[in-house]
């Protein structure tokens, strides 16, 4: 005959077990709902670099052309310019940045109102990139919005 106890686990061993996975699973997943907010956060910050280093690239190029009017050529495309920097247009700082990225949305600017990128399925508001033109004398502006929404 077979000795019964041999054959599993006891019930108190089960809910045990259940009981340390439900403690692990409370820690967890807020620190995985934190890595995403993080991750957003570190993909808008990116955009800020980039759009500020396509302002400067482009700049550089209108300076070594000495064409302050534009528009100069970047990777095939026109880029129009004001003041020597990128202007707030999609054929402006949209063509140096190449926003063909389809984590953020586009809105154009004019000359006195911002460029904007929104993160797109951000579950807030807040999760911008904005470029506002550069006056006269001065560098553009490129602000990254981030609130606790995001």
């Amino acid at each position: 005959m077979m000795d019964l106890k041999a054959r599993g686990f006891t019930l108190i061993e089960l809910v045990v077990v259940i009981t340390i996975l439900g403690i692990l699973a409370a820690f967890a997943i807020p620190k995985f709902i934190a890595l995403d907010q993080q991750a957003r956060f570190a993909t808008i910050t990116g955009l800020g670099g980039s759009v500020k280093s396509a302002a400067a690239l482009a700049r550089s190029l209108s300076m070594a052309t000495n064409n302050a009017a534009g528009p100069v050529m970047m990777e095939g495309s026109a880029v129009t310019l004001l003041n020597s920097y990128p202007d707030a247009t999609a054929t402006g700082i949209a063509a140096a940045v190449n926003t063909s990225i389809a984590d953020f949305t586009f809105a154009a600017g004019t000359a006195v109102t911002p460029a904007v990128w929104t993160k797109v399925g951000a579950p807030g508001a807040g999760c911008t990139v904005s470029y506002t033109a550069a006056a006269v004398g001065a560098a553009p502006i490129v602000a990254v919005a981030l609130s606790t929404a995001c």
